[in-house]
């Protein structure tokens, strides 16, 4: 923060402001709401906060200003995300649309689709779900078996997905579809955007460990969209879809940090509570915990300087993997220092505070979006160039 320009000053100051004037009021309530394990709490409260920011034009402050964005810079993207954490606004409802899908259609998309799904992003009028995971596509997303043809003016999907994020508040999904028949792994893949809001799509929700549903499994029994719903030709879809990957993994990591860093200072105030903080091997894990913020950060930056100039680096690669562990170790931390009081819920029937759904949804972290064993291999293999890894079905045939 010290190292803004006046330029990035005065932006911060004006998000800051705007934050501080409007998480009160009717909205004085939506601090703090939502979050991982809590993703069903008032939702609608969110939702409304949401286009409460649309209206002002603090959503998609990154996008392009004929896209409806304030064009903001890497920087200024950064602060945002930094100043909304602080702020401890509630949790985003539109992140996939915001920051996947969106700029996705930017890069690949057609006008017509980027005049017709951009400003309802922009606005929150629309909401989007992700379906790539399959029960047998997860870390292989190349094994994608749900299936579209053409007929006529309109793809037909049949298949199903799983792990699908608020598929059942989103009103589209963009999702990957075989298209070529015959065809294997990542060729004869499309990128389809598909309505929810239909006849021939069920969604099931899945309850986790924290007793709540944030993700599904979606059926696409002859669901239809439209053929003009293709991102990219056909047989494209590997290509956008790892283009959408990349986005994932943007700017607002540097916000989620802010929450990561609130998490860690409870769990030392709660040490010092309860006295764990006297026990030196509890001690030490606090401090190692510490020392994992301030790696993240660093990496952080690094990566941001790299993006800024165009050619990100390794660091890029790491983050999820280091993240992910880091949050999970802090999960285990706090029930270490809550002790056998940790193993009692609050209330019935399963009512859990904060740090036991910490632990328990923490335990996710480094599975979704790439488990911890494939992001070691991605990096073995493609960053630092180590031999591929054995295919069980090459070694069989030897």
């Amino acid at each position: 923060m010290q190292h803004d320009s006046p330029a990035d000053r005065a932006f911060r100051a004006e998000v800051r402001d705007w934050l501080e004037s409007n998480l009160s009021g009717e909205f004085a309530h939506a601090r703090g709401l939502g979050g991982p394990g809590r993703e069903h709490e008032a939702f609608e409260v969110r939702l409304a906060w949401e286009r409460h920011m649309a209206a002002a034009g603090w959503t998609c402050v990154g996008w392009p200003e004929e896209y409806g964005g304030r064009g903001a810079t890497l920087e200024q993207q950064v602060i945002f995300n930094e100043e909304y954490a602080l702020a401890d606004g509630p949790a985003r409802v539109n992140h996939i649309g915001e920051h996947l899908i969106g700029p996705t259609i930017m890069a690949f998309g057609s006008d017509e689709q980027r005049a017709r799904f951009l400003p309802k992003i922009v606005a929150v009028e629309e909401l989007w779900c992700q379906g790539y995971s399959e029960p047998d596509a997860g870390s292989d997303l190349a094994n994608v078996q749900t299936r579209a043809e053409l007929d006529g003016g309109h793809w037909v999907v049949n298949g199903q997905k799983v792990w699908t994020s608020l598929a059942h508040e989103a009103d589209w999904c963009f999702a990957v579809c075989r298209t070529e028949p015959g065809s294997s792994r990542h060729h004869g893949l499309s990128y389809l955007l598909v309505p929810m809001r239909q006849d021939g799509v069920e969604i099931r929700p899945i309850v986790q460990l924290t007793g709540t549903s944030e993700f599904n499994e979606v059926f696409f029994d002859g669901a239809r969209t439209d053929a003009a719903n293709i991102v990219g030709r056909p047989g494209e879809g590997w290509k956008i879809a790892m283009a959408t990957l990349g986005f994932e993994r943007g700017v607002a990591t540097l916000g989620q940090q802010v929450g990561f860093r609130r998490e860690f200072e409870g769990v030392a105030e709660l040490a010092r509570r309860t006295g764990a903080i006297d026990d030196p091997l509890l001690r030490d894990r606090l401090t190692r915990a510490y020392m994992g913020l301030e790696i993240m950060r660093l990496n952080a930056v690094r990566t941001m300087a790299g993006v800024a100039a165009g050619a990100p680096g390794p660091e890029s690669s790491i983050s999820k993997l280091v993240w992910s562990t880091w949050h999970r170790e802090l999960g285990e931390l706090a029930m270490d220092v809550l002790g056998a009081a940790g193993l009692v819920a609050d209330g019935e029937p399963y009512d859990l505070n904060d740090w036991q759904r910490l632990f328990l949804f923490s335990r996710s972290d480094t599975i979704y979006a790439g488990s911890n064993e494939i992001q070691r291999n991605i990096i073995a293999e493609r960053v630092l160039g180590l031999p591929r890894e054995p295919s069980p079905s090459r070694e069989a045939r030897r």
